[in-house]
């Protein structure tokens, strides 16, 4: 239930925590996607939230509590957005009693150059959550207070509620960082070992997505249990209740639209469909996103690119989100009754926007594998790892945005996409370097093609959402 705050706003009652670390490499997604499972598998309905732009732990998340996995990003949506957008997450489908959000990177580590913007602290001290700490002792012992004590006097606003010791090589060795942390009163929550075998596998961009691993299933289940055993499950509770209610209102798709001009009609299920791409090649979406498109009227149905014949039925739009079709090029392109389909479609003027993935699937090919050829470019994959905020600029009207309209996001890729001549108009202006299409293949007199390395969550630009679902309809 809500109260009402004194000084205007409700109050909204929600027990979460922030699991950290000091930096990359420390087991943090492992120890929250665990937590999340075991929690679950205790009675709790878990929300599993995570801080920063990527997807793929996320999917994870999704995997361990059984339902949406939610990003917060201060650059993504803003930071008014935070605490609307995880109590959404913690009421959708169904009441969570507990929220556990995975930070990024080190705890104080956010957007270079914005002295600490979006980073988990920046988060946490915003949602007014507690931290866990996770931190690999594997190379040191006593030393590990003093990291944990820097971590905790570094800024006061952010409250250090625990850690748990991960790849302890013995119980003597943890037994000497354990009292080191007691000299320095933080609680130690559990202590994982470094035989514990409950690392997820990696490659060029990160994990694997739970999506492409048969046994992502059994794994949870194994490091669910190995939580359960190490970790005391019942102070990881307190902690979480020891949030205060947030000074916040659930964010509601419905009213986002409003707020950008576009009062939501609502989805009965009989709208324009949106085929929605999916599959092991295309895991990369906000779940917000669909959400919009239903209450914007839309009937999101999810496709296979790799393994269905055809778009679905009275696919009016098309959405291709981000993945890995570099990985599953030679599935993808196999199935030239799918490549034909899209090519038809988006030469048609079936509305489509295209994120990173889309882009390089809709090129004449990527690495030489043929693809569905509605751009004139090809794709290379390269050495070099393209991370970074953005705050796009739409150089003229696009399918997804006004001319002059600034729109934040990211790009994440290890790829580069090359026309032979001038490629048509950039979908955005990266600072003054142009990014992607924006076309018209069916020339309507508008653009209808939008393929793009930014990945953008529409929650943070509902207008995009307002845009695409107003195509549909012309």
């Amino acid at each position: 239930m809500s109260g009402e705050d004194p000084a205007g706003g409700p109050l909204t009652p929600l027990p979460r925590l922030v699991v950290a670390a000091p930096a990359s490499g420390h087991g943090k997604t492992t120890v929250a996607t665990g937590l999340m499972a075991a929690l679950r598998a205790a009675g709790h309905e878990v929300s599993g939230h995570k801080v920063g732009p990527d997807y793929i732990d996320p999917g994870y998340h999704a995997l361990a509590t059984g339902r949406p996995g939610r990003n917060l990003d201060a650059h993504l949506h803003g930071e008014a957005l935070l605490a609307p957008l995880l109590l959404h997450g913690a009421r959708t489908p169904r009441p969570a009693d507990i929220a556990v959000v995975e930070g990024v990177m080190g705890l104080y580590d956010g957007r270079i150059g914005g002295r600490g913007f979006a980073s988990t602290a920046h988060v946490a001290t915003l949602l007014d959550a507690p931290v866990v700490l996770v931190v690999d002792i594997s190379h040191a012992s006593r030393s590990i207070a003093a990291v944990v004590a820097g971590m905790a006097a570094f800024d006061r606003r952010v409250r250090l509620a625990g850690v748990v010791l991960n790849k302890a090589g013995s119980d003597r060795h943890a037994g000497e960082v354990v009292s080191a942390l007691e000299e320095i009163g933080v609680p130690v929550l559990g202590t994982l070992r470094r035989d514990d075998g409950i690392a997820a596998p990696s490659r060029h961009l990160g994990l694997v997505p739970a999506q492409e691993r048969s046994d992502a299933a059994a794994s949870l289940d194994r490091l669910a249990a190995r939580i359960a055993e190490r970790v005391d499950l019942a102070a990881v509770v307190r902690v979480a209740r020891s949030a205060p209610p947030l000074r916040a209102a659930a964010w509601s798709p419905e009213a986002a639209l409003a707020g950008a001009g576009a009062p939501a009609p609502g989805g009965d299920g009989t709208g324009p469909v949106v085929a929605v791409a999916g599959g092991r090649a295309f895991t990369f979406r906000y779940a917000e996103t669909e959400e919009l498109l239903r209450a914007a009227g839309c009937r999101p149905v999810a496709f296979d690119p790799a393994a269905d014949p055809a778009l679905p039925e009275g696919t009016a739009g098309i959405y291709l989100g981000g993945g890995f079709p570099e990985v599953h090029a030679a599935d993808l392109s196999a199935n030239t009754a799918m490549r034909a389909a899209l090519l038809d479609a988006v030469r048609g003027g079936v509305p489509t926007v295209a994120e990173c993935a889309g882009l390089l699937y809709l090129c004449r090919e990527v690495d030489g594998t043929p693809m569905v050829g509605a751009l004139d470019a090809s794709a290379r994959m390269t050495p070099r790892l393209a991370l970074s905020y953005h705050e796009a600029r739409a150089d003229r009207e696009t399918l997804l945005a006004p001319a002059g309209a600034r729109v934040p996001g990211h790009e994440f890729h290890r790829t580069r996409v090359a026309a032979p001549g001038s490629g048509g108009d950039p979908a955005w202006l990266l600072g003054d370097r142009p990014d992607g299409f924006s076309a018209d293949p069916a020339r309507t007199g508008r653009p209808t093609l939008h393929a793009s390395y930014l990945h953008t969550h529409w929650a943070g630009y509902p207008e995009a959402a307002a845009r695409f679902a107003a195509s549909l309809s012309r």
